[in-house]
């Protein structure tokens, strides 16, 4: 679902039509989980926040016009699991809490290998991938929404991808 039919969807559903509901909850479910699952990393969690961010969307709509609403969906997940990670006594002190991705494969093999090799990226350049990857965002949106340079995002995500071909094709961790 690009942006354009995100934000027809969105727009229809402000106006009350629950098939508009249904249709982001199909397209977007799935990746939103995944993106929560890396953060909070307890499946329990993750599903009370996804539930959490659809009942928010459906309960009060962005109101139109939304440039990206992709980003902005993906941001309200993004915080929501950080701040649910952040409430959790054991991660209060830590700096940073954003955590490693997930890469969607049918292939249980290859997901456990997927998620070996992202474990071993620093935790910015993960989030980076599964915003990418997962949440399908222009590069653009990711610095926008971490706060930082567009060229950083690129070069972080060039470094990351790099890294993991090496560690998926049998390279050193």
């Amino acid at each position: 679902m690009t942006n354009e039919e995100l934000q027809i969807k969105l727009a229809a559903l402000s106006n009350g039509d629950k098939t508009a509901f249904e249709e982001i909850y199909k397209h977007l479910n799935k990746p939103m989980y995944t993106i929560i699952l890396r953060i909070t990393q307890d499946k329990a969690l993750s599903e009370d926040i996804l539930q959490e961010v659809f009942i928010k969307l459906y309960k009060s709509p962005p109101k139109p016009p939304i440039r990206k609403p992709r980003a902005y969906i993906f941001q309200i997940v993004r915080n929501l699991a950080i701040d649910s990670v952040r409430k959790r006594p054991q991660f209060a002190d830590l700096k940073s809490i954003e955590d490693i991705v997930y890469l969607p494969t049918d292939d249980f093999s290859q997901k456990m290998d997927i998620d070996h090799a992202m474990k071993t990226l620093p935790l910015q350049e993960c989030q980076i991938v599964s915003l990418r990857i997962n949440g399908q965002l222009k590069f653009r949106e990711i610095a926008g929404m971490m706060d930082i340079p567009l060229g950083t995002v690129l070069w972080k995500y060039q470094k990351a991808v790099g890294r993991l071909r090496s560690i998926l094709s049998g390279g050193a961790i």
